[in-house]
């Protein structure tokens, strides 16, 4: 071969600014005479218009996230126990629950500023989205009760309010960590490794068949199928579904009390923290920020109207990303806005309830007790409340990927800083060896003063380069990221071990401080439970991410080994030669093992764990069957005590006395004894529909005839319980309180209600008349009319 020939072997045509050899293009000229004009639009000839590249990155999010929360929203609906449709749970907070929505229904939505007996305020969206599930089935016809809006409302924010938050604050996360990557190039995925002796050989000996070979990938990659848009897509399958595959929410709330207005601002959480951290991309890159910032202004609404209280788990979750994240004025701002609502928050608790323990932070919550032991706690927190196997895998996955995610982070980090030193000591001229084609696929930019690494030659990759997948620069924003992996890694770690903190402090630890940290949530395990998805889950995201690119580089590396033995040794048969070996047949196909290796293995092996997780949990979940047979159990009206909240015998007595009074009339009664339930079982008017009305208010009723009931003056309590209103009024006995609420502490204030020689003092003095005897139900129990002159 003359050196004419060598020269037109290797020469490069230039095409529109692309860097092509001669034996690039011409696969390309037969295939245009064959009536195809090249080989890309050649091999997606056959392809419906709907499974074009483009199509299928827009709908197949969509779809797969449908998918998972439709998923997520079966399973909240199957668990869901079928004996409160029809009859209330009967539980601590529960009557109020219901007795807001009925108050709704009855004043119009004006009441949702002032739901209290006493008129003040209360948390008001559930109920008020609860109100709306009644009004819109009216104008269907359809006759919904309150338990069944209740009921409903639930199960929207459980089961896809709550899991679609999650999906979006996740997949926050996901985009932040794959951002500018080029996964999808084996070659630039494992070029960043020391080349070998071997390597460097066959670069230096066999460019043009190296550069045929850097074709053959850049062709073999299908921009839809990446490991990021997969992994992507596997998220939005799993991620609604983990979401509730826990017993911290939504499930743990509805059994205890129900806690239904806090657990309604927690399924709205996720979607605030997103917003919130979207407002902080827009402040680094000075870009939308007005957009984000009134974005992030309507979702704080939101969840205030939620729940007030929901502030607290979001700036717990929120610190560690404002001191990484901010400028500095902006983090002394944010930290003197979160002293100033402590202050507030101490001021309404020392003006609100009145206590003499107010200085000793030892004496508060004298009444809990630590319900888990140290290691208990730390591996409720992570396992994400899980059970059984389920909770192991979970476990080793969030460790693992954490770990791993560091590593790759902070490789990054070096990398970026090690291209910067470079890029300010000297310019490179790149050297591109893909084609056209491949250019257009990857839409790679070479970012300023940085070289790309040359596909020229087959360096080889160990699995210690695993750490990082992808360090090549592409697609870099105009201003510089500042390790947004590391601080993300190291933001949702320190948020997390923060709630794993506060979890321990309260179920674990007692004393002053304990007591302290956990003050904000009542020192509540079911409400600090419910932070644990926030962070467990994201941080387990980016983690089983940084796996799945440790796998894959892994798998290319080993692949690509042989490719490059198999090269040194043709190179060195021919090395007698002038020209080197340009067969490269065998190559090309073991390139395309390196790139489905690369592109496959990882998302693989993540979707085969993550599924074998989503789907153990299902099945060993005796945590959550537990919460739903405490329910079941609540909801039930066969109960062994006669005194418990709703028997058989109350609910019969309920209903005779409002048959009895009618529902205009007013009817005063001990509430722990379950006669609060009347009001939304059969509409009767109690004046006391809930537990824990406030004593301190003065224009509260229950504190005024509290007060006159308990003074044994007739008079007083005549004068106080008369003008009510202008219709009847009735006393109602039922027995002693119920044993399920002996926990309350504010029980003592209603025992003149249940003192027998009280009543039969007024009675005796005609200030309380027996008009229905219900002693064959239960002893003592009677209905009576206050002697009013009326």
């Amino acid at each position: 071969m003359t050196s004419e020939q060598i020269a037109n072997t290797g020469s490069v045509t230039a095409d529109h600014g692309s860097i092509q050899t001669h034996a690039q293009t011409q696969p390309r000229q037969n295939d245009s005479v064959k009536g195809c004009p090249s080989e890309r639009k050649c091999g997606l000839r056959w392809r419906p218009a709907m499974l074009h590249p483009a199509s299928l990155r827009v709908l197949l999010p969509w779809l797969t996230s449908i998918i998972g929360i439709a998923f997520a929203l079966c399973l909240v609906i199957a668990w869901f126990p079928s004996t409160v449709w029809n009859t209330p749970i009967v539980s601590s907070d529960a009557p109020a629950h219901y007795y807001f929505i009925r108050r709704l229904l009855d004043e119009g939505l004006g009441a949702a500023l002032h739901l209290w007996p006493h008129n003040s305020f209360y948390p008001p969206l559930f109920h008020v989205c609860a109100y709306f599930v009644i009004k819109i089935a009216a104008l269907f016809g359809v006759q919904c009760s309150i338990y069944a809006a209740f009921n409903i409302t639930w199960i929207i924010a459980s089961g896809v309010i709550f899991p679609s938050g999650m999906l979006v604050l996740c997949r926050y996360f996901l985009q932040r960590w794959n951002r500018g990557n080029s996964i999808s190039n084996p070659i630039s995925r494992i070029s960043q490794a020391s080349p070998t002796s071997e390597s460097s050989f066959v670069s230096k000996s066999s460019n043009v068949s190296n550069q045929q070979v850097s074709s053959a990938v850049n062709r073999q990659y299908n921009a839809t199928l990446d490991a990021t848009f997969v992994l992507q897509n596997l998220i939005g399958l799993f991620v609604p579904v983990l979401a509730v595959s826990s017993v911290c929410h939504p499930y743990g709330l509805l059994n205890a009390g129900p806690l239904i207005a806090f657990g309604f601002a927690t399924s709205l959480l996720p979607f605030l923290i997103a917003a919130t951290l979207r407002l902080f991309d827009a402040i680094a890159a000075r870009e939308h920020i007005v957009k984000w910032l009134a974005i992030t202004a309507i979702a704080g609404v939101v969840c205030l109207v939620a729940h007030p209280r929901i502030a607290f788990t979001y700036a717990l979750i929120l610190v560690p990303f404002i001191v990484l994240r901010l400028p500095w004025k902006l983090i002394l701002g944010a930290f003197i806005a979160m002293c100033v609502g402590a202050v507030a928050f101490v001021a309404l608790m020392l003006t609100s309830f009145k206590s003499d323990r107010w200085a000793n932070p030892a004496s508060w919550f004298h009444s809990h007790q630590p319900s888990k032991n140290l290691w208990e706690s730390i591996s409720f927190c992570f396992t994400d409340g899980l059970d059984g196997f389920p909770a192991i895998l979970f476990a080793l996955l969030l460790i693992a990927g954490t770990v791993a995610a560091f590593v790759c982070a902070s490789r990054r980090a070096a990398m970026r800083s090690a291209d910067s030193l470079s890029g300010a000591v000297s310019t490179v001229t790149p050297d591109f060896s893909a084609d056209a084609d491949a250019l257009a696929s990857d839409t790679e930019v070479s970012a300023p003063g940085v070289s790309p690494v040359s596909t020229s030659g087959l360096p080889a990759a160990s699995c210690s380069d695993a750490a990082d997948v992808s360090l090549s620069a592409s697609s870099e924003p105009s201003r510089p990221r500042r390790n947004d992996r590391l601080r993300d890694v190291i933001a949702l770690t320190a948020a997390f071990l923060l709630v794993t903190l506060v979890y321990v402090c309260t179920v674990t630890l007692v004393g002053a401080l304990p007591n302290i940290i956990s003050a904000p949530w009542y020192r509540d395990e079911n409400r600090i439970m419910t932070m644990l998805p926030l962070v467990a889950l994201p941080l387990l995201v980016i983690g089983v991410n940084a796996l799945s690119e440790c796998v894959s580089v892994c798998a290319a590396s080993a692949s690509f080994a042989p490719s490059a033995s198999s090269f040194s040794t043709k190179n060195s048969a021919s090395s007698s030669s002038s020209v080197p070996s340009l067969s490269s047949t065998s190559a090309v196909s073991s390139v395309r093992n390196v790139s489905f290796a690369s592109n496959w293995i990882g998302p693989i092996a993540v979707f085969l764990v993550v599924a074998i997780l989503a789907v153990s949990a299902q099945i060993v979940c005796s945590s959550r069957t537990a919460a739903r047979d405490a329910i079941i159990a609540h909801s039930s009206l066969n109960q062994s005590d006669p005194n418990e909240q709703l028997t058989e015998q109350k609910i019969t007595v309920l209903r005779k006395v409002t048959e009895r009074t009618g529902t205009q009339a007013t009817i005063i009664s001990d509430p722990l004894n379950g006669s609060m339930y009347a009001d939304t079982l059969f509409n009767a008017n109690m004046l006391y529909p809930i537990i824990n009305a406030r004593t301190d208010v003065p224009s509260a009723p229950f504190g005024k005839v509290e007060t006159a009931f308990a003074s044994g003056d007739a008079q007083q309590v005549l004068g106080t319980v008369c003008p009510l209103t202008d219709a009847p009024e009735y006393f109602l006995t039922m027995g002693d309180q119920a044993q399920s609420l002996q926990s309350f502490p504010y029980r003592a204030q209603y025992d003149s209600f249940h003192n027998e020689e009280l009543i039969d003092t007024y009675v005796d003095g005609g200030t309380l008349v027996k008009v229905a005897d219900y002693s064959q139900y239960g002893q003592g129990w009677a209905l009576y009319r206050f002697g009013c002159a009326d």
